[in-house]
Order: C-alpha cells, then structure tokens, then sequence
C-alpha cells in the first residue's frame, strides 16, 4: 500500500490525520458516520442515502471481494467517500468485475485508507457525527479547517433532487435468485404500487416486485393530486416513500404534499427517510440522533408478537415518542429504546425505521414487504 499517494483528513473537532487514497482524486467535505457491517461494502457505498457523508467502516479489511454490476444498489456512489483501516487492492471473488477503487474512482468518490479507524469510531461515539473534508491536494491543516468552516453542513442541504429518478419508470426485477445468479422476474398479482423516489435502493424495489406488486417509480417531485385522482380511479392501489439522505426537516414542500395522500386514505408504507417524513407530514417533527445508527446487526424487536429481529440500519434522525399519541408502536430498537415501527391509527398507513431489505444485512424483516402487499 506505500504506492499509494498520500491524503489529508481534518473534522471539526480539530482531529488531522493523514491516510493513502484508493479512490479518487480532489477536495470533498461531508459528514462522518461509522458503519458496522461485517461485508456488503459495495452495496453500503452505492446506497443513495449516504450522499455528502464520508463511510467509515468498523470492519477492517475493506474490498477482498471486489464488486460487481448486480450488486449496485444505485446508479452511482453518491457519497463523499469512504475510510478504511486496511484496503485490499487484490480481490478474489467468482462474481467480482472489478475493485472497489475502479467503482470510486469511476463515480468521483474518495477513497482513505491506512487510517485508525478505532480512533475515529471513537472521535464519532463520544462527540457525535463530525463534519469533515479530506483532501489528495491540500496538506496545509489550516487551509482544510478555512474551507471545512466555509461549507455548509449536511443539514442545510438538500440531496434529495440529485438521487432522485428524472423520470418516472416501472422496475420489473423481484429479489437476487442465489442459485441461477440472476434476479427473478415474479408475476404480476394485479397490485399496483407508486414508489416515490427519494434516494430509494434497488433491493427494495426488489423485494416489494417480489411480492407480485406492479411498480411504478416516480421522482421526488410528484404532484400529490395527480396520485390522489389515479387511486379514486383504482388506477393504483398504494404509495410506497422510499429511504434517502440528509436531514428530513428541510423537505418541507415534500412533506407538504404527502399531508395531501394522507388525507386521502391512500394505503402507504415508508422506509427509513420515508418513515421520517410520515411522521413529519403528520406534525411531529423528528430529531437528530447523536451519531446514528449505521449497521447489519441492529436488534429490533417486533411489539406484536414479541420476536427480535437483527436489522440493517442507515439514520441520523428518528421520529419523536410524541408520536404514540397518533400511532401504535410496532417496533422498537434494543440498543437504545427509540422507536423503529409504527402503524398509525385510523389509517392505511405503516412505516419502519430500519432497512428490511437488507442488502447488505440479515433477512429477519423482510416479511414487512409482504405485509404490505396483504393490506392492499
């Protein structure tokens, strides 16, 4: 790894460190956050909601599988980059296409190894999530602290019009075959379904087509009456709020327009961004945990019969316990007591903070798609 050019790291707390780059190069800032998953590095990287964070995995070896084009989550790499104790630049895997820095590289993302990870997970637990810039170009530790200081932080930005589809388009692909090495292509149960698009993951798309639903994906600018009059005409049959980035609180037109499909009793189901929002469009505005929970191993348990779920996690921000007043609890996180389900009284509407997708991450929730699909 000595090959490999340097690269400057500089948080807001005052912490400068210097690393070797993997991946692309230049000048980015963004926010920190640690991830603990044990693989699925590449879908981890290619998930749309970490746009303008800098990943840094827990796991310390970083890029022995390689990756490859079925894997993606997204079209791109949206974050900012990613750190990594130790990068492994041979990769040995019979699906591998090619490295995790050839994905970097490719998609303008930044690349940071030979780092102390345990110090920054640490930096990150005890102060919470830190702002960042890391730099192949500036050395100099004042320059990088001027331009950090200058930049917006996360919360101010909205990246929800840059992950989101242009256009709408109907995914037809059910979840990953393992034994054909192909994704299925299930029948239709005559169920149709609008996905609005705020930053949503294949898989998830994946797993609600596999169900038997027809899905329509449209981006985030819908236009809540348009979806309103196409369920009076039975022309769909529910509306699905995907998962995305940054801080829900700045989406208040978005949030605006959902108020709208609530108060039309269309059948709805979130995940993640969309569960925040939900909950936000209802009138309880959500708060910013101190360093999120970002990981495959998160122990979830199920109110209504009591089971604990090991989830796949991906958020700053989380629904207040307000919310109770207008909402059943259906799931609750073991780490911490915040709140990970709710069904809402009087409606047609559900939403989870965790990722039942997975992908990466264990399979224990993944029977909340089919629940969905049931309550149509």
């Amino acid at each position: 790894m000595s090959s490999l050019s340097p690269i400057w790291i500089y948080l807001e707390d005052g912490t400068f460190l210097e690393g070797k780059s993997f991946g692309s190069s230049g000048t980015k800032t963004g926010e920190l956050v640690f991830n603990t998953s044990m693989s699925g590095y590449q879908e981890i990287v290619s998930d749309p909601s970490y746009a303008g964070q800098f990943i840094l995995f827990t796991m310390p070896e970083i890029g022995n599988v390689g990756c490859n084009s079925d894997d993606m989550e997204s079209s791109k790499v949206y974050s900012s980059g990613v750190i990594v104790r130790n990068y492994q630049a041979r990769y040995s895997n019979f699906r591998a296409e090619f490295s995790l820095s050839d994905l970097l590289k490719e998609h303008n993302s930044l690349g940071i190894s030979d780092i102390d990870t345990r110090f920054l997970t640490k930096r990150v637990r005890d102060h919470g999530s830190l702002m960042m810039i890391a730099s192949t170009e500036i050395s100099d530790k004042d320059e990088l602290k001027s331009i950090l200081n200058s930049s917006p932080r996360i919360e101010e930005i909205d990246y929800i019009k840059e992950v989101s589809t242009k256009e709408p388009y109907h995914h037809e692909d059910g979840a990953w075959d393992p034994a054909k090495h192909r994704y299925k292509k299930p029948l239709n149960n005559g169920k149709r379904v609008v996905v609005i698009d705020f930053g949503v993951k294949r898989n998830i798309l994946n797993e609600l087509r596999d169900t038997g639903l027809g899905i329509e994906v449209v981006p985030s600018s819908f236009e809540a009456d348009s979806l309103i009059n196409r369920f009076l005409k039975q022309e769909i049959d529910g509306i699905f709020l995907s998962n995305g980035p940054g801080d829900p609180l700045i989406l208040k037109d978005i949030a605006k327009e959902i108020r709208k499909l609530i108060d039309a009793k269309i059948p709805m189901f979130g995940i993640c961004l969309g569960h925040q929002l939900l909950s936000i469009a209802h009138g309880f505005d959500t708060y910013k945990l101190k360093f999120g929970h970002h990981g495959g191993n998160h122990p979830v348990k199920c109110i209504k019969n009591g089971t604990v779920e090991i989830t796949a996690q991906n958020h700053n921000y989380n629904v207040p316990n307000q919310i109770e007043t207008i909402a059943n609890i259906t799931h609750k996180n073991l780490f911490d007591g915040t709140i990970e389900g709710i069904k809402y009284k009087d409606s047609p509407i559900f939403s989870v903070q965790h990722h039942p997708e997975a992908s990466p991450g264990p399979h224990d929730s993944r029977y909340i798609f089919q629940e969905f699909t049931q309550s149509l």
